[in-house]
């Protein structure tokens, strides 16, 4: 006969193995945009907070979402709302600098999401966003290993 202090022991120890098989990297990885739903700024034209219980880890960081349809739009289309170059200050990025962004300042240019780490840094990219994005671009493959700022 099984005793309630049994039974309480046996669901304790299924608990730890539960939590210890739970993957390790969605703990560890690093949230995007600081927890603002990547999906809105296209749906709802504004930076807004995702919630927890609609996150999902995609190449390496953490997502949150306002919604379950945001994360499962996100989900069929990441390379349509995730931001570009990790979510790293899209200007300081072109000016070879590795530099954490704002999700309040941002832009969408040619259908992609860029994030800054500032107002200015958003205004001077608006006004050449092609050139500012390539050379983002070719400078991230060279930062990709250093700290951000």
């Amino acid at each position: 006969m099984v005793t309630r202090r049994t039974a309480l022991q046996i669901t304790a120890f299924a608990a730890i193995l539960l939590a210890a098989n739970r993957p390790l990297i969605a703990e560890t990885a690093p949230l995007a945009l600081k927890g603002y739903d990547p999906v809105a700024y296209f749906t709802d034209a504004k930076p807004t907070p995702g919630r927890e219980q609609f996150e999902l880890l995609w190449d390496g960081q953490r997502y949150r979402f306002a919604s379950a349809q945001h994360r499962d739009m996100f989900r069929s289309s990441p390379d349509r709302y995730a931001p570009q170059f990790g979510g790293l200050c899209a200007m300081n990025l072109s000016n070879g600098v590795k530099r954490e962004s704002d999700p309040h300042n941002w832009v969408i240019s040619n259908g992609n999401l860029y994030v800054f780490a500032g107002e200015r840094g958003m205004q001077n990219f608006s006004k050449a966003p092609e050139d500012y994005a390539t050379r983002a671009a070719g400078h991230l493959k060279a930062l990709k290993s250093l700290a951000t700022q």
